[in-house]
Parts: C-alpha cells; structure tokens; sequence
C-alpha cells in the first residue's frame, strides 16, 4: 500500500549507518515513512561515508523541500569521555568524531545513537514489544548488536555499551569452537565471529562452498542438506548466545531482526 503523505513542519530524517549500506527516509509525526533512499556504503572510507550520508539527507530534503532535523542509527556508539566511535564493526569509524563531522556537514545538531538501541526502543514504543517492561533487541547481520529499553527508556549504561553482548564470548563451546574466529576486537571466539551474517558464511565455507549466508538460508528451505547443517550450527549457537543474555536480563520479551546480505 503506498502511503500519502502531507508535508508537516515537524517530520525528521531517520537515518541508518550499516556495513553494506547507508539509508535514509523522512517520517511524518504519525510514523508514516513518506521518502526513503538507500545507497551502497563506502566501505572503509570515512571521509566518503560523511559526504555520502550528506547527499542522501540532502537529496530527501530536496524532495520534500524543507530542512529537517536528522537522526542516525550507527555501529557502535559514541564515547562519553572522547566523543569519538568506538566498538563499531565498521570499522573505518573508529577513533572518528563522527557527530561532530556529521554536525559540520549538515550544519546544524545531528542525534546519533546505537542502532540496536533504536531497535530495542522502536520495538518497544510501538512495535512487537509494545507495553513490555524489559526488552531485548538483537540486531543479526553484518555485525551483532543488542540494546536494551527498560520502562519504554534505553539503558545507557556507564560507558554506552549497555547490552552489546557481540563481544562477551560464546557461551557452553564445544571442543571444535575453541579459541574461536579471530574478531577485529583483537580477541578470539567472541559470539559476533559465530552469529553474523559474515560469520555464518565462513562457517559454510568450511564445508567447502562459498555462498552467501541468505543464499543458504534459502537453499536450506529447499532441502539442501549442507546448508541445513551449517544453518543448524548457528541456530544452536545463536540459542545458546541469547540464553545467557536471557539469564542475565529476564526480559519480558526478546526480538530480533536479521538482515543477511553478506
């Protein structure tokens, strides 16, 4: 169904900062996405990816003919000490004053916050979480996020990692899973090297065919017995990685998206 939309003085841009792509779209004050543009990331380039994600909002603004406030949803999160990214599998903006850099090129104040936190929080504002106390949100897909949204409010934590449980080790291994996939994080066996969409494609490999992970998610539904193997690995890894956040936070609900081009 196609939305109509009427231009209001108070919509925004929301944005995204992913591995693979960078995305953009104005929102109405009833939610409604009016305009949305997704272009490819310029992937280990970070003076690219700021003039990139300058020419998307740009462009939206073009078409909707007003200056919008912005938003952005990134990988990692913003130091409260430094000011600078951290803990970001895109790695290029690491080390970055990514706000300050995003406020100069827009020319006016830009928001960033974790992308599983505005997952977690979206979800439990008015999404399938709505009404939930204590809410999960695991982002799956080129990297592995999470956040959580206590009382329809993020958890922040001290240091801004609040539920970002990518890094903690993979729990229970088995003997085949120790030490573990090298991570960019310069440590070994960390549940991103085991539950990305990156991650789940190295595992396949292993069995000798290189495919992509949504290539063999699709080709378990049609009886392949190798990628339902590999794609069984996962799920009891991914089973045992939530269990452990489970333990840990007693969420009134979980959820998670799964986003699986690489």
């Amino acid at each position: 169904m196609k939305v109509q939309c009427r231009w209001q003085p108070d919509y925004a841009s929301a944005s995204i900062l992913a591995a693979l792509r960078l995305e953009a779209a104005a929102v109405g004050r009833t939610g409604a996405v009016c305009v949305r543009r997704r272009i490819a990331t310029p992937k280990g380039n970070y003076r690219a990816t700021i003039e990139a994600f300058t020419a998307l909002v740009s462009a939206i603004e073009l078409q909707i003919g007003e200056i919008v406030p912005v938003g952005i949803g990134i990988p990692g999160t913003i130091s409260p000490i430094r000011g600078l990214v951290k803990n970001a599998n895109s790695t290029w903006l690491i080390g970055r004053p990514l706000q300050q850099d995003l406020e100069t090129a827009f020319g006016r104040p830009t928001r960033l916050a974790n992308d599983a936190n505005c997952f977690a929080l979206s979800e439990a504002t008015d999404g399938a979480a709505v009404g939930m106390q204590t809410v999960f949100g695991v982002i799956l897909g080129t990297g592995v996020g999470g956040g959580i949204a206590q009382g329809g409010r993020i958890l922040l934590g001290a240091n801004a990692i609040a539920g970002e449980w990518g890094h903690n080790p993979l729990p229970w291994p088995t003997p085949g899973e120790i030490p573990g996939p090298a991570c960019y994080c310069g440590r070994s066996g960390c549940i991103e090297t085991f539950l990305s969409g990156p991650a789940l494609a190295a595992d396949h490999r292993h069995g000798g065919r290189s495919l992509r992970a949504i290539e063999i998610a699709t080709l378990t539904t049609r009886g392949d017995a190798e990628c339902a193997a590999s794609l069984g690995r996962y799920m009891d890894r991914l089973a045992r990685g939530l269990a452990s956040m489970i333990n840990l936070i007693d969420p009134m609900r979980s959820w998670w998206g799964a986003v699986f081009r690489a």
